[in-house]
């Protein structure tokens, strides 16, 4: 891949981090995933412990987290170089490096209380406690503010909460998450932020299979009590964390889309030079040149996109419709550009023996994953029509 431009580039500390992550993605991860179940979610221990240990030694753990609590403080522009090459690996849309840079908490838990942070954030960037984050409902997804129905209701010094959250990610390997739920009336002040441990009586999980290689999970509450001092912020702030968080999320997010796709055109492009159909290379065939050419020109203006939301973000800018712009772009074009080397690898391309089928289905998600195509290009629409 060629550095799109001479208009603009990337400060030098880092094109060096970006140099750092590529080099131990190709030397360290990739060949750690060799050998291991194709829809495998993690590492074997005794293979992640040293590429962990490894990370921390480079600084490259815990990249979204503050530097005071022991994470790499990268700014998001920084967060959209790590994330792009971070995914260039067979679990890469799920899990970036294999978990090699660690697990960042959910950014939210840093907008709570010194106590919340040393007893929930802090082991996450140390020990490697998980979190999950439920927002989501059978009632509606995309429309939080009118759709979340799960009700917690104060008694004393504890709030007991009712109802179910869907398509909650990482779920099952948790150790906590974050819990969004009325506390008032229906829209946005109605909305409350909570802190809940995976083992808090009156919540269970059920599995939900899905195309990609683990499951989302529902998580019902049924009576189920939560500590006062586990709120995060004041009652009806809720939607206003959660909204900071998806959208600084969705910068990291539309980076890891374009990395694996990048990641599957350098796979074709060096196929096409290699493979002999009709007394000629594949690379030979226009059909072939024309994928090609429109994948790379596809993936550099959607890398310049998310460049430009971190960017923005990082000045302190307002990034919401820039986030959905980067977000639109680099998960429909990733989504495109592994068709694309699908179809370029033939009966290959769909065997478990690349990744490109498993990229393929993951990719699909990621359509609708951090917000639908079609809500941002509502959110998008909206702006232009102020």
């Amino acid at each position: 891949m060629h550095d799109a431009g001479s208009s603009w580039e990337l400060p030098e500390d880092l094109r060096l981090l970006r140099e750092t992550v590529r080099a131990f993605m190709a030397e360290k991860v990739r060949p750690a995933e060799q050998g291991i179940d194709p829809d495998a979610v993690a590492l074997p221990p005794e293979r992640l412990a040293p590429l962990q240990q490894e990370a921390r030694r480079l600084g490259l753990w815990c990249v979204e987290s503050p530097a005071e609590y022991g994470g790499a403080g990268l700014n998001l522009l920084g967060q959209a170089i790590v994330a792009e090459d971070a995914s260039k690996c067979r679990m890469g849309l799920y899990f970036p490096a294999c978990d090699a840079f660690g697990v960042d908490p959910p950014n939210i838990i840093f907008a709570g209380t010194s106590e919340q942070i040393e007893r929930y954030g802090v082991p996450g960037i140390d020990g490697g406690k998980r979190a999950f984050v439920a927002i989501s409902e059978a009632s509606g997804g995309s429309d939080p503010a009118r759709a979340i129905r799960t009700r917690a209701v104060r008694r004393g010094d504890r709030y007991v909460v009712n109802g179910a959250k869907m398509w909650v990610s990482g779920a099952a390997q948790a150790d906590w998450g974050v819990l969004f739920a009325r506390t008032g009336e229906a829209g946005r002040s109605g909305i409350t932020a909570f802190i809940v441990d995976k083992a808090a009586p009156g919540m269970t999980m059920k599995p939900i299979a899905v195309i990609r290689s683990y499951s989302p999970c529902e998580v019902v509450f049924n009576d189920a009590e939560i500590p006062v001092e586990n709120r995060l912020g004041e009652e009806g702030e809720g939607f206003a964390l959660a909204g900071q968080w998806l959208v600084h999320s969705r910068v990291p997010y539309a980076a890891g889309c374009i990395g694996v796709a990048q990641q599957a055109l350098d796979m074709a492009a060096a196929y096409a030079k290699e493979r002999e159909v009709f007394r000629s290379k594949l690379a030979e065939k226009q059909a072939i040149q024309w994928m090609l050419a429109d994948s790379e020109v596809e993936l550099r203006a959607a890398r310049l996109l998310t460049w430009q939301a971190a960017w923005h973000g990082d000045l302190g800018r307002d990034i919401k419709i820039e986030a959905s712009v980067a977000k639109l772009a680099a998960t429909e074009t990733a989504g495109r550009v592994v068709d694309r080397c699908i179809q370029i690898f033939g009966g290959l391309g769909v065997a478990k023996e690349l990744p490109l089928e498993r990229w393929y289905r993951e990719l699909r998600i990621k359509r609708i994953g951090e917000g639908p195509s079609e809500v941002h290009r509502m959110l998008i629409a909206r702006e232009l029509l102020r």
